[in-house]
């Protein structure tokens, strides 16, 4: 019963080599090479994080530009007709004393009335000059936004990007270990047939196989779903296949390594937004005191009148200051002021704790990238290590003085070090990167064109 479910177990394990080894080919065939700059470069310009980023700017910026407006004098027009029915007219001034009809009151049937109004404010207590600058500080906030959110989707392309490096190299890896665990089965069938060796080890050799073929089968999903995530992300079609170059790497040493927070403190975008919505605040207290003062407007009208076989008005104009003044503002507006007063603190408050964070952050990935260099290069000692300690465990097998399992499991760790060792390479670049992210420099690193 046993043996049945091995064989089973190989047949399912032959189809899927077949399978996988198709789907390498294919994918091998439409790779396209695309380093980490290029990738980088479509996300924060395509993405849909960085469109919207974008548009918030550009709404912010329509934002001040119609606070601005307000700058400007108010016109109106305006005219009314309207139909009379049996107007009852008790005119108090006798135009005419010596007509005889003078008590006879006129007919009317319609009023026409025609108004152009302008009004310029001249005085509110500064409330325009303050909106204004509170929506410039606003707008610069989002612009600041808006860096900072290119910023983590740059972030994300590095961390797919180092992903999609593992998984690939880590199929490279598994195909080549497959290829001599399919030559170690060969050749212990031959020897199982000649009675050289046990079935058992000839099993276990074979289960090692199916093993290490379901391995390059995971790496190969791995693969897939990570490239589908990358360009997605990418807005490339989903068909693409990104092929990473590791020597793109090579003698690429970091330009910029940190050595304290104090440059993420200067450099982070999100701290820079920061410092801008709290200036913004503070231009609304002042807006929120303007209630205190009375509003001074210049005014002026023209104005035409006609109420049939009564009067007739032309060019009534008129020009003056209008004064207005909210009598409950003296009671009512100082909890606005304390309101305006209290988010003022409020961003205060969340700026020391993001720079607290920032330092955290900053402090932190640089003890990261220090410790992936160490685990680099203990990683390519234990290759070095593990081939030696496969090629002993090798020659006592073949003298007779190891069994398969010390065989198997010496392939296996010599295996397993050369993906740790891939892993490392990768991790020193995304640790490289997380550095240059949590000090507010990851793009400008790329040198990017800016569009």
């Amino acid at each position: 019963m046993q043996i049945n479910k091995l064989l089973l177990l190989f047949l399912f394990t032959g189809v899927s080599a077949i399978y996988s080894q198709e789907t390498d080919k294919k994918n091998l065939k439409d790779a396209t090479k695309l380093n980490l700059k290029e990738a980088v470069d479509l996300a924060i310009n395509n993405s849909n994080e960085a469109l919207l980023a974008n548009t918030k700017v550009e709404t912010k910026k329509l934002e001040v530009q119609s606070m601005k407006n307000n700058r400007y004098p108010d016109l109106k027009v305006s005219g009314q007709y309207m139909r009379l029915t049996n107007a009852s007219v008790d005119l108090k001034i006798n135009t005419n004393p010596n007509s005889g009809n003078s008590g006879a009151a006129p007919k009317v049937n319609q009023l026409i009335l025609g108004q152009a109004n302008v009004s310029l404010p001249l005085f509110s207590g500064f409330k325009l000059q303050n909106s204004i600058k509170a929506s410039e500080y606003l707008y610069q906030a989002e612009m600041a936004k808006s860096v900072q959110t290119k910023e983590e989707i740059a972030m994300k392309v590095v961390e797919y990007y180092a992903n999609l490096y593992r998984a690939q190299k880590a199929v490279g890896l598994i195909k080549e270990n497959l290829k001599s665990a399919e030559q170690r089965a060969k050749d212990f069938e031959a020897l199982e047939q000649n009675g050289i060796i046990a079935r058992n080890d000839l099993l276990k050799a074979q289960l090692q196989q199916s093993k290490v073929q379901l391995s390059l089968d995971e790496a190969y999903k791995n693969v897939s779903i990570i490239n589908y995530y990358l360009v997605t992300l990418l807005k490339l079609s989903d068909d693409y296949k990104i092929y990473i170059d590791e020597h793109q790497f090579d003698n690429n040493q970091p330009i910029n390594v940190l050595k304290s927070e104090e440059v993420g403190l200067k450099n982070r975008k999100d701290l820079e937004a920061i410092h801008f919505i709290q200036s913004a605040n503070e231009s609304n207290v002042k807006i929120a005191k303007s209630a205190y003062f009375p509003s001074i407007a210049l005014v002026g009208g023209y104005t035409t009148l006609n109420l049939q076989n009564v009067v007739t008005v032309q060019n009534a104009m008129n020009v003056g200051l209008g004064v207005s003044y909210n009598l409950s503002s003296i009671f009512k507006n100082g909890k606005e002021v304390k309101i305006a007063k209290n988010k003022a603190l409020e961003t205060q408050q969340s700026e020391a704790i993001l720079s607290e964070n920032i330092k955290i952050q900053v402090q932190q990935s640089i003890e990261n990238y220090n410790l992936a260099l160490k685990q680099n290069l203990v990683y390519e000692q234990a290759i070095g290590q593990a081939t030696e300690n496969y090629r002993i465990v090798k020659d006592k097998y073949d003298n007779g003085l190891s069994n398969t399992t010390d065989l198997l499991d010496a392939d296996v760790e010599q295996l397993n070090s050369k993906i740790n060792y891939a892993y490392s390479r990768a991790n020193i670049m995304l640790k490289y990167y997380e550095m240059l992210s949590a000090s507010g420099g990851l793009t400008s690193s790329f040198n990017l064109s800016k569009n």
